[in-house]
């Protein structure tokens, strides 16, 4: 078990997966701190309670003084661009971003001699599958630039593992979704890419700017020709309350010595587009419409978790895994923030 005087740094705990993570260590009486750039974050996720820097990862001086201040121990590593057609029509971000950022940090941690990290990651390093459901030894071959720059955050932790004694766990997300029963936090994007909290804006009738700045007509669905049952892409959708359990696990497991491994977190069932469409309009009770759009570019028709490992690993087990359950939870979060999760001024401490 982590000792409560070994302080953390969660890197993106602003955001959304981040929000969920901080509020699992706060429980666990985890000494913690956060630093967000707000890029996608929301300062007001962060309790006041909590020390939080405004600031990115790649900038070096900044991290300098926050190993210092706070006598780092551990990192939680989930500060990301992660939008898949974003990914492709801009690289230079995403490498940018998810590469040049990510050796900065690891830079930090080696200048302080922290040598643990958890490592936010993605089912999207494996491309099309070649298999389902997904396991850890499916190859690795990405078809957006998003996901190489995970896998390439994953190797640079296996290189400085075996140079610099590193120890690390990566989790390869699949779909997170949900939110907290009460609906006290959520998924809140601008622009929002993801597909549970796009259809429950659809059921609000709350037109959300696209990624290209502008109010789409209606609910899109990027494809109908894939070969999955009903041609529509077929994801594995997990809590995000349950990847935050999976973070505090991973934690303790590196604590206690365990050995640098790549995790998959899912839930091992499969949803089509349109499946959760109908679950949101079961959930809501409310008409739901949409309309058929070509592809997006990148996307797999297919991504489904074998997360064995990590229940082997971990003990990780997911508590919430019923699609309408985690939709109830969204829900609530959509109904009591319809417009979004209100800000507040943001400051640096």
């Amino acid at each position: 078990m982590m000792k409560n005087d070994s302080t953390i740094l969660v890197c993106g705990g602003a955001g959304y997966i981040g929000a969920h993570v901080v509020q699992a260590l706060i429980k666990a009486d985890r000494s913690i701190v956060v630093i967000d750039d707000l890029s996608t974050g929301h300062q007001a996720l962060v309790p006041d309670s909590i020390p939080f820097i405004r600031g990115s990862i790649g900038d070096r001086a900044l991290l300098e003084e926050v190993f210092k201040q706070y006598s780092i121990k551990v990192v939680v590593h989930l500060s990301a661009s992660s939008l898949v057609a974003e990914s492709v029509r801009d690289p230079l971000k995403y490498y940018r971003n998810n590469v040049g950022n990510g050796l900065v940090l690891l830079e930090a941690m080696l200048a302080h001699d922290v040598r643990t990290i958890v490592f936010s990651s993605t089912a999207a390093v494996y491309g099309d599958p070649q298999f389902s459901p997904l396991t850890e030894e499916h190859s690795t071959s990405p078809v957006n630039p998003y996901g190489w720059t995970k896998l390439t955050v994953e190797q640079m932790l296996r290189d400085f593992g075996l140079a610099y004694g590193l120890r690390w766990v990566a989790l390869r997300y699949f779909n997170a979704a949900g939110a907290p029963a009460d609906g006290s936090i959520g998924e809140d994007h601008h622009p929002e890419s993801h597909l549970i909290p796009l259809v429950l804006k659809a059921a609000l009738k709350i037109k959300h700017p696209d990624l290209s700045g502008t109010l789409p007509g209606s609910l899109k669905v990027f494809g109908s020709d894939y070969p999955t049952p009903d041609g529509t892409c077929v994801r594995d959708y997990i809590h995000v309350c349950d990847l935050a359990d999976a973070h505090l696990l991973a934690l303790d497991y590196l604590s206690d010595n365990g050995q640098s491994v790549a995790l998959n977190l899912g839930n091992g069932d499969g949803f089509s587009v349109k499946e959760v469409i109908e679950t949101c309009k079961t959930v809501t009770q409310l008409p739901i419409e949409y309309e058929l759009a070509d592809r997006r570019p990148g996307d797999s028709p297919e991504l489904i978790s074998d997360s064995a490992r990590a229940r082997k690993v971990l003990g990780w087990r997911p508590k919430l895994a019923d699609l309408s359950g985690i939709v109830q939870n969204a829900w609530n979060f959509h109904q009591r923030f319809p417009q979004g999760f209100p800000e507040k001024q943001p400051t640096v401490g």
